[in-house]
Protein backbone atom coordinates (compact mmCIF):
# COMPACT_ATOMS: atom_id res chain seq x y z
CA UNK A 1 0.00 0.00 0.00
CA UNK A 2 1.29 3.21 -0.69
CA UNK A 3 2.12 6.04 1.97
CA UNK A 4 0.92 9.08 2.03
CA UNK A 5 2.46 12.32 3.30
CA UNK A 6 1.25 15.52 5.48
CA UNK A 7 0.49 16.94 2.60
CA UNK A 8 -1.67 14.57 1.10
CA UNK A 9 -3.35 14.07 4.54
CA UNK A 10 -4.40 17.80 4.66
CA UNK A 11 -5.61 17.58 0.77
CA UNK A 12 -7.65 14.87 1.84
CA UNK A 13 -9.26 16.86 4.58
CA UNK A 14 -9.58 20.11 2.86
CA UNK A 15 -11.18 17.65 -0.14
CA UNK A 16 -13.71 16.57 2.70
CA UNK A 17 -14.44 19.48 4.36
CA UNK A 18 -15.16 21.35 0.52
CA UNK A 19 -17.80 18.36 -0.35
CA UNK A 20 -19.37 18.74 2.90
CA UNK A 21 -19.66 22.76 2.65
CA UNK A 22 -20.79 22.61 -0.84
CA UNK A 23 -23.01 19.15 -1.15
CA UNK A 24 -20.40 17.91 -3.91
CA UNK A 25 -16.61 17.13 -4.79
CA UNK A 26 -14.82 20.29 -5.46
CA UNK A 27 -13.21 19.59 -8.54
CA UNK A 28 -9.23 19.81 -8.98
CA UNK A 29 -9.48 23.18 -10.09
CA UNK A 30 -11.68 24.52 -7.02
CA UNK A 31 -9.31 22.72 -4.74
CA UNK A 32 -6.63 24.08 -6.25
CA UNK A 33 -7.52 27.94 -6.05
CA UNK A 34 -8.83 26.89 -2.42
CA UNK A 35 -5.58 25.54 -1.19
CA UNK A 36 -3.31 27.80 -3.27
CA UNK A 37 -1.54 24.72 -4.55
CA UNK A 38 -1.52 24.31 -8.45
CA UNK A 39 -4.08 21.77 -9.96
CA UNK A 40 -1.61 19.16 -10.87
CA UNK A 41 -0.02 19.21 -7.63
CA UNK A 42 -4.07 18.37 -6.19
CA UNK A 43 -4.55 15.64 -8.83
CA UNK A 44 -1.05 14.26 -7.65
CA UNK A 45 -2.04 14.17 -4.10
CA UNK A 46 -5.08 13.04 -4.93
CA UNK A 47 -3.68 10.10 -7.08
CA UNK A 48 -1.49 8.91 -4.09
CA UNK A 49 -4.80 9.24 -2.01
CA UNK A 50 -6.37 6.72 -4.63
CA UNK A 51 -3.71 4.26 -4.29
CA UNK A 52 -3.76 4.20 -0.44
CA UNK A 53 -7.33 3.78 -0.76
CA UNK A 54 -8.31 6.73 1.09
CA UNK A 55 -10.41 7.99 -1.96
CA UNK A 56 -11.44 7.19 -5.20
CA UNK A 57 -10.88 8.70 -8.49
CA UNK A 58 -12.76 8.34 -11.60
CA UNK A 59 -10.86 6.39 -13.98
CA UNK A 60 -11.66 8.62 -17.34
CA UNK A 61 -11.43 12.57 -15.38
CA UNK A 62 -9.07 11.75 -12.59
CA UNK A 63 -11.59 13.85 -10.39
CA UNK A 64 -13.21 12.07 -7.42
CA UNK A 65 -15.96 9.71 -7.49
CA UNK A 66 -15.86 8.41 -3.76
CA UNK A 67 -14.94 10.52 -0.85
CA UNK A 68 -16.54 7.46 1.30
CA UNK A 69 -19.03 7.59 2.47
CA UNK A 70 -20.11 10.30 -0.14
CA UNK A 71 -20.34 9.74 -3.76
CA UNK A 72 -19.73 12.33 -6.22
CA UNK A 73 -22.04 10.72 -8.45
CA UNK A 74 -25.88 9.86 -8.36
CA UNK A 75 -26.60 6.02 -6.89
CA UNK A 76 -29.66 4.55 -5.42
CA UNK A 77 -28.75 5.42 -2.01
CA UNK A 78 -30.09 8.96 -0.77
CA UNK A 79 -29.51 10.04 1.85
CA UNK A 80 -31.61 13.30 3.18
CA UNK A 81 -28.80 14.87 6.24
CA UNK A 82 -27.88 17.89 7.62
CA UNK A 83 -30.54 19.97 5.66
CA UNK A 84 -29.63 18.26 2.01
CA UNK A 85 -29.63 15.37 0.05
CA UNK A 86 -26.78 13.16 -0.38
CA UNK A 87 -25.38 10.00 -2.66
CA UNK A 88 -23.91 7.23 -0.68
CA UNK A 89 -21.64 4.73 -2.42
CA UNK A 90 -23.55 1.63 -0.97
CA UNK A 91 -25.93 1.11 1.93
CA UNK A 92 -23.36 0.92 4.52
CA UNK A 93 -21.87 4.29 3.26
CA UNK A 94 -25.72 5.61 3.79
CA UNK A 95 -25.39 5.10 7.45
CA UNK A 96 -22.16 6.65 7.04
CA UNK A 97 -23.09 10.34 5.89
CA UNK A 98 -25.53 10.69 8.90
CA UNK A 99 -22.25 9.67 10.97
CA UNK A 100 -20.08 11.44 9.33
CA UNK A 101 -22.34 14.71 9.37
CA UNK A 102 -23.52 14.09 13.17
CA UNK A 103 -26.85 14.36 11.78
CA UNK A 104 -30.25 12.95 12.13
CA UNK A 105 -30.80 11.75 8.60
CA UNK A 106 -33.61 9.75 6.06
CA UNK A 107 -31.76 7.06 3.98
CA UNK A 108 -33.99 5.99 0.73
CA UNK A 109 -33.42 3.32 -2.14
CA UNK A 110 -34.72 0.45 -3.22
CA UNK A 111 -34.16 -3.31 -2.27
CA UNK A 112 -31.91 -5.09 -5.07
CA UNK A 113 -33.45 -8.50 -4.95
CA UNK A 114 -37.19 -7.45 -5.31
CA UNK A 115 -37.24 -3.60 -5.96
CA UNK A 116 -39.13 -2.53 -3.19
CA UNK A 117 -38.47 1.03 -1.94
CA UNK A 118 -36.80 0.84 1.10
CA UNK A 119 -36.78 3.74 3.56
CA UNK A 120 -35.21 4.45 7.40
CA UNK A 121 -34.73 7.23 9.32
CA UNK A 122 -31.79 7.42 11.34
CA UNK A 123 -32.10 9.23 14.71
CA UNK A 124 -29.35 9.42 17.79
CA UNK A 125 -26.64 7.25 15.55
CA UNK A 126 -29.19 4.46 15.41
CA UNK A 127 -31.60 2.75 12.74
CA UNK A 128 -35.37 3.13 13.03
CA UNK A 129 -36.01 -0.38 11.59
CA UNK A 130 -34.15 -3.35 13.29
CA UNK A 131 -35.43 -5.75 10.89
CA UNK A 132 -33.52 -4.45 7.99
CA UNK A 133 -30.69 -7.07 6.71
CA UNK A 134 -27.22 -5.58 4.85
CA UNK A 135 -26.12 -8.16 2.71
CA UNK A 136 -22.86 -7.40 0.70
CA UNK A 137 -22.21 -10.45 -2.02
CA UNK A 138 -18.51 -9.42 -2.66
CA UNK A 139 -16.10 -10.23 0.51
CA UNK A 140 -14.72 -7.29 2.34
CA UNK A 141 -11.21 -8.97 1.14
CA UNK A 142 -11.91 -8.59 -2.35
CA UNK A 143 -13.92 -5.17 -2.26
CA UNK A 144 -10.90 -2.93 -3.76
CA UNK A 145 -10.32 -5.43 -6.92
CA UNK A 146 -13.46 -3.45 -8.13
CA UNK A 147 -14.40 -0.88 -5.91
CA UNK A 148 -16.71 1.03 -7.79
CA UNK A 149 -19.19 -1.98 -8.63
CA UNK A 150 -18.65 -3.63 -4.71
Amino acid sequence: MPSVDPGDLAIRNLTYEQFVRGGRAPTSGELAATSGASRNAIRARWQRLHDAHAIVLDASSGEIRMASPFSAVATPYRVRASGRWWYANCAWDAFGICAALDSDGRIETTCADCGDQLRCKVSDGRPGDDDLVFHCLIPAAAWWDDIVFT
